[in-house]
């Protein structure tokens, strides 16, 4: 059900981007209601300009014009990375943490070097941090001014990730942005956003289900997203799953 949920949320987000992108900000100072991790901070890098999308989208028409690309082998392509391979590279992290309290110490302490000790490290994750959710606090990541991202551990940045209602409301009303993605947070539940940069990108570390504690690191595994290691989303038991 939650995931259903969080799935219409984000088609509706999506929906909205074109709307939402006249009210696009530029990145707020940090002092805001909710806590932004975000450092000073010199990207070298600014947000794609909308003629760079355009060219993009010529060249893969072109290419699918005379027949050198399949459009529905690069959908699949791209499906592998953005919501397969990476993202169970962070599933399997994440799974090991809530079955291993050593190896949960290490990664909270460096996440760098505890991800890498799972063989996934290299460009676009040199520099982990790993944040932890809990009954009272509830991490949320975003990169303010372009679309910083751990592709070792998540794999491609979605679409709404990169967009720019996504990149303003995470900090202007993260709480807000969440429920829209089908995540309902009580209002004593901290939010907390942290702001990913060319030269730190974060990992959620999110809270482990009720009920899971019989499942193997396999099976924990299998239940970790995409979403649930950005924060627009928790970790639940599938409906007729393990219960204590």
């Amino acid at each position: 059900m939650g995931n259903k949920r969080g799935a219409v949320g984000r088609r509706k987000f999506l929906k909205s981007a074109a709307a939402g992108a006249a009210a696009m900000v530029t990145k707020p100072e940090t002092g805001q209601a909710q806590q932004v991790a975000a450092q000073d901070q010199d990207h070298d890098h600014q947000v794609i300009p909308s003629d760079l999308t355009l060219r993009v989208k010529a060249l893969e028409s072109l290419l699918v014009e005379k027949g050198l690309v399949d459009p529905l082998a690069l959908d699949a392509l791209i499906d592998t990375y953005e919501n397969k391979v990476g993202p169970r590279n962070g599933a399997r992290v994440v799974a090991k943490a809530w079955l291993d309290p050593a190896y949960k110490k290490r990664l909270l302490a460096d996440a760098t070097a505890a991800i890498a000790e799972l063989g996934f490290s290299g460009m676009q994750g040199e520099h982990m941090v790993a944040v932890e959710n809990g009954p009272k606090v509830h991490n949320l990541i975003v990169c303010t001014l372009c679309s910083c991202y751990p592709w070792p551990v998540l794999g491609l940045p979605p679409a709404w990730y990169k967009s720019a209602p996504y990149r303003s409301r995470a900090v202007i009303d993260p709480r807000g942005l969440v429920r829209e993605f089908g995540l309902d947070l009580p209002q004593d539940v901290e939010v907390r956003v942290w702001d990913s940069t060319a030269e730190l990108r974060y990992l959620v570390l999110p809270e482990r289900p009720a009920g899971s504690d019989k499942m193997s690191e396999d099976e924990l595994t299998a239940l970790v997203t995409r979403d649930a290691m950005i924060g627009v989303a928790k970790v639940t038991l599938p409906a007729g799953g393990n219960r204590k």
